[in-house]
């Protein structure tokens, strides 16, 4: 879902740039009251688990289409929604100015659609709601429990897929990209999202089934009683960047070579025998900006490795070494905002 520049106007742009930068302001001010020591090392971990399930896309079988994890609803059950969305922020940029995925003026946007709803709307509309309730309280205290996991991670993925899906449309429609009209875009955008929603559901649900059953402490909403530790601290991050290396080192290489849904809604995928949809022309499409071409020109100086390989070659050691660097990058600016947050918040204390 990550959108070009070409989809936007520069206000709208600025729109959600704006709107996505107030949330990382509110999301610092609540974490910089909080002690990050202890999750700093999570936020490094998970953090860096998202960026490598974000290069692995899954096909949806017969569409021609193709999704990948967005990872907010992961994020935040393991962290909060604050430093969930800022872990989110970190994510997208990286893959922007350094892997050019996604556009440099559209960052706000995907910012908004791929991070604020998981991590804000999912977790205080869904997560925590059944988290919290007594449903599954007849099966027993874990097994209950995990039934809650497994549900919010679906429901919380299908809902704010579908949000991040429909603003994607609305954003593109207030930019006035006249051939993508709103009712023909939102009737390929929505169902298309809700599939590969109920794909990221699952792979959330089994992340966290894993951490419940190695660490429950980790996962919000749960109380502390509930569950036993079966692993220390350091062995489940081991086992998730471990985890992590191996997708985005490895299994990236398996990843489909079908559009995703966004570029399956706007070209199609008519080379392969399937739908053309929207039919655009994937070298000339949308509108032209001067922002746009100076994001771009930015863009070109900051990524070194462009759509996740090496510069003019088409050799699977880029996407290897993509992967790899993509998650050492992530973990790293995760470690240094939160440990920038921490002395910030001694130094006001």
């Amino acid at each position: 879902m990550h959108m070009a520049d070409a989809l936007l106007s520069p206000p709208v742009a600025a729109t959600m740039a704006a709107a996505s930068g107030a949330a990382a302001v509110y999301s610092i001010s609540k974490v910089r009251k909080e002690n990050q020591s202890e999750k700093i090392p999570v936020m490094a971990v998970s953090a860096a688990l998202v960026f490598a399930g974000q290069m692995i896309n899954y096909t949806i079988p017969g569409t021609g289409s193709s999704g990948h994890l967005c990872g907010g609803m992961l994020l935040s059950a393991l962290l909060g929604p604050e430093a969930g969305f800022l872990s989110m922020i970190i994510v997208l940029a990286v893959q922007c100015l350094f892997f050019a995925d996604g556009g440099l003026m559209a960052l706000g946007a995907n910012i908004w659609n791929m991070a604020f709803y998981g991590c804000f709307i999912g977790t205080y509309l869904i997560w925590l709601p059944i988290m919290k309730s007594s449903l599954f309280s007849g099966m027993g205290e874990k097994a209950g429990t995990r039934a809650k996991i497994i549900l919010a991670s679906v429901l919380g993925c299908v809902l704010t897929l579908q949000l991040g899906a429909f603003s994607v449309v609305l954003e593109t429609t207030a930019s006035g990209i006249g051939e993508l009209p709103f009712g023909a875009f939102a009737g390929l955008m929505l169902p298309i999202h809700l599939a590969i929603g109920l794909v990221e559901g699952m792979i959330t649900a089994a992340v966290l089934c894993f951490v419940y059953e190695t660490r429950p402490e980790l996962i919000r909403g749960i109380r502390k009683e509930t569950g036993s530790s079966k692993f220390s601290l350091k062995q489940v991050l081991a086992c998730l960047g471990a985890l992590a290396l191996v997708t985005g080192g490895l299994f990236s290489l398996f990843a489909s070579s079908h559009p995703d849904g966004l570029e399956w809604a706007l070209f199609g995928n008519s080379d392969a025998g399937y739908a053309s949809n929207m039919a655009l022309d994937e070298e000339n499409f949308g509108t032209q900006s001067s922002a746009a071409d100076t994001a771009a020109s930015i863009q070109e100086s900051t990524s070194f490795l462009p759509d996740y390989a090496f510069k003019n070659s088409d050799s699977a050691a880029g996407t290897t070494v993509s992967g790899l660097v993509g998650c050492g990058i992530v973990a790293a600016a995760a470690i240094g905002v939160s440990a920038a947050g921490n002395f910030f918040r001694r130094k006001t204390s």
